[in-house]
């Protein structure tokens, strides 16, 4: 009995952990939890972040974002110049075969501007990618009050 009482806890603790992670695939392309950060109410903006994996052997490109919840939906990256960190509107971002691209604070990232209202933790607003060769992708944004802790990354050995 105990072995079967710890299955069923195991199953019941990955159902639960699973629950609040959210993944979106478009042909060689797979998208890894959109995230955004509660922002103050009285905010202007917010971010949205996620990671883009390209499992193909092909580049494809983001050319653009939009959601209903702002005016407009731009991709900002964050780049060092003349010492100080600023941060300025791209046109596109490259996947490159084989690799991904994190839109993570003080990197890639997809600024909100105009909203209608600030997302509160838990809540969740639609954000559609579009992309060169896979096409439009229509998201999830999860929203959270702390950036949510990042994916494991596999450990090197050295013997």
């Amino acid at each position: 009995m105990p072995m079967k009482k710890a299955l069923l806890l195991a199953t019941l603790l990955g159902t639960s952990l699973l629950a609040g992670a959210h993944e979106y695939s478009a042909g060689d392309l797979h998208i890894e939890h959109p995230w955004s950060r509660e922002m103050p109410p009285v905010a202007p903006t917010a971010a949205a972040y996620f990671v883009v994996h390209n499992q193909g052997a092909q580049a494809d490109r983001l050319l653009a974002v939009q959601t209903p919840v702002a005016g407009k939906a731009e991709m900002h990256e964050h780049v060092r110049a003349d010492g100080v960190m600023k941060m300025q509107r791209v046109q596109s971002v490259e996947v490159p075969a084989g690799g991904e691209v994190r839109f993570e604070p003080m990197g890639y990232h997809v600024m909100l501007f105009d909203l209608q209202q600030q997302a509160r933790d838990g809540e969740r607003f639609p954000l559609t990618l579009t992309f060169e060769k896979a096409g439009a992708v229509e998201l999830e944004v999860a929203v959270h009050k702390d950036a949510p802790a990042p994916a494991a990354e596999p450990q090197a050995h050295s013997h």
